[in-house]
């Protein structure tokens, strides 16, 4: 039977993560978000999948070779998952394993013609960082620490698309002051419009998964790697490690990383799994 952790019991999955694992499992588990964990036992699980709470996927943990657990897994899916997922405007999930194993049960369970993606995690220590690739910003772009005034857009200076971050964040954290009290973040602006964001998306210990996007107009400035220098050297001081995740085929996302002296600490494969 898989049944749902209480939040107060999710410490009990510590021991099924791995030292090379996700970020987004370990955060988790630490009960930093709104995720939802299933497990085979409540009182010693085996094995696992974390809901996260952005409804960006399912992580696998534990166990990939759990009989059990795995038998029930598609089931569960379509009849305990679909239900609230289907009301979140979802028609599929993406599948993760916290370490490499679960990739053949992922396919064995789901489908073996499931379509899969190469994702690249780099990590950045403070004796690696290259500042010297810093962009100039062109006349008029200003690089703007992301504070609770800003996000309650009664500060000094107002925005005129805050809703922009405002949902960002809130895509990741349960409220702004959560983000405020763990997160880092900066913006780019624009004539007091939000061009580009970097902030942290997970967070776990001391290490902080970044989010960064800038708006379609504006892209092709530098504006993200302008952003990224001012969030990563923000948590180079504060000894914070900046994280990054990205799709490998997502070239000016691996090329800013590169150029900021990120390097690839591991890679690991999602699966875009349509529910029946």
């Amino acid at each position: 039977m898989i049944l749902e952790l209480d939040p107060t019991e999710f410490n009990k999955c510590k021991p099924l993560l791995v030292q090379r694992g996700l970020l987004e499992s370990k955060a988790a588990i630490e009960g930093m978000y709104s995720d939802r964990i299933f497990v085979d036992d409540q009182l010693s699980p085996a094995s696992g999948f974390i809901w996260l709470g952005s409804n960006n996927g399912f992580i696998f943990i534990g166990n990939e070779e759990n009989a059990g657990f795995n038998s029930q897994l598609n089931h569960h899916f379509n009849t305990v998952i679909k239900p609230d997922a289907n009301r979140m405007g979802l028609t599929g999930f993406e599948a993760i394993g916290d370490h490499p194993k679960w990739n053949k049960t992922i396919n064995n369970i789901f489908g073996e013609n499931l379509k899969g993606y190469n994702q690249k995690v780099y990590e950045l220590q403070k004796d690696h960082y290259i500042q010297k690739h810093e962009p100039l910003l062109e006349q008029g772009y200003e690089t703007v620490k992301i504070t609770k005034n800003t996000l309650e857009n009664n500060g000094y200076e107002t925005y005129r698309n805050i809703e922009f971050l405002q949902s960002k964040v809130l895509e990741f954290w349960a409220s702004f002051e959560k983000f405020l009290d763990h997160g880092v973040g900066y913006m780019v602006v624009f004539e007091n419009e939000i061009v580009s964001v970097c902030f942290s998306g997970v967070v776990a210990g001391n290490v902080h998964g970044i989010d960064i996007e800038t708006i379609p107009h504006h892209q092709g400035k530098k504006l993200a790697q302008k952003v990224a220098h001012a969030f990563v050297q923000d948590c180079l001081e504060n000894e914070i490690i900046p994280y990054w995740d990205c799709m490998e085929i997502n070239e000016p996302s691996v090329s800013v990383a590169e150029k900021l002296g990120f390097r690839n600490k591991h890679n690991y494969m999602w699966y875009r799994v349509p529910f029946e």
